[in-house]
């Protein structure tokens, strides 16, 4: 009984028993090696950014050694002040708060009623959105533009937030979840007498934790990292973003090794949102069966 419990013990794919054979342990060693290669290639520039926002501009100019003399912390506090990195931290935030809702609830919303409601052409409108993930967005970029202008939304978050709440694959990934839900708990709150959108808020939702946590995590990444919407609408605005200001400082008195410091202070919270919450990510996308 023991014996059965310890061959069938295993860690991932690979099992204790299948490291007993020769070829199976050459092939392991392979993959981690190879694993390992990908980690210090992908860790590497990150690391040489942080590492070079301890050097003042003649250090860095002139000497080629990756590690600085001295770690001095208060170049970095300098840089936040004189740069004033926490006034487009704010403005991120807004950003990604309001796209982060917009992501939830309006392609959220176009997936249940695709899955659950199935209205007269909501066949054509599932195609439409299948169709739409093969356009590319910067083809888009320009009758975007035109519009955003034409509604005088120039100079605020709202075409930020409306650009992520219209995503045909978060759409995609809502319908296919929602599809997983039961039809007879659709059917049973019908029949109780409550309305579509009172299903979807009451129900659908609260099962729908793990997708949301997907949507969520997607949504705050292409928030943050946008660049080019928000450069064309916040421009000389006073609310640009972190990304939109790390362009604009290549042009003022900001130095080269401020700008790495600038990178890094961009850089810090998705590695932190990521480090955090990455067991959860990978948990709830293999619980919800998406792939790709």
């Amino acid at each position: 009984m023991k014996a059965k419990t310890k061959i069938g013990s295993y860690n991932g794919i690979i099992r204790d028993f299948d490291l007993k054979h020769f070829h199976v342990r050459i092939l392991y060693w392979l993959v981690f090696i190879v694993g390992i290669i990908i980690v210090i290639v992908s860790i590497a520039p990150v690391l040489w950014v942080f590492l070079s926002g301890f050097k003042d501009l003649r250090e860095f100019t002139r000497d080629t050694n990756i590690m600085p003399r001295r770690f001095n912390f208060a170049n970095y506090a300098e840089t936040w002040s004189d740069l004033r990195f926490l006034r487009y931290y704010r403005n991120s935030l807004i950003s990604v708060a309001g796209s982060v809702f917009c992501a939830v609830f309006f392609n959220g919303l176009l997936g249940y009623v695709l899955s659950k409601v199935k209205p007269a052409g909501s066949n054509i409108v599932y195609a439409l959105v299948m169709w739409g993930l093969l356009i590319p967005a910067t083809t888009s970029i320009v009758p975007l533009f035109m519009n955003i202008t034409r509604l005088h939304l120039s100079g605020s978050f709202i075409p930020l937030w409306l650009s992520i709440g219209a995503n045909a694959f978060y759409v995609i990934l809502f319908k296919n979840f929602f599809d997983t839900l039961p039809q007879s708990l659709i059917e049973a709150a019908k029949i109780d007498g409550c309305t579509d959108f009172t299903i979807f808020r009451r129900i659908a939702v609260p099962l729908s934790k793990a997708i949301i946590m997907v949507v969520v995590m997607y949504a705050i990444n292409a928030a943050w990292s946008d660049f080019l919407l928000p450069y064309l609408t916040l421009k000389n605005s006073g609310l640009e973003t972190v990304m939109v200001r790390l362009f604009q400082f290549r042009g003022s008195r900001a130095n080269d090794v401020e700008i790495l410091r600038g990178i890094v202070f961009a850089i810090i919270p998705p590695i932190i949102l990521f480090s955090i919450f990455q067991r959860q990510i990978t948990q709830v996308t293999i619980q919800s069966g998406i792939k790709g």
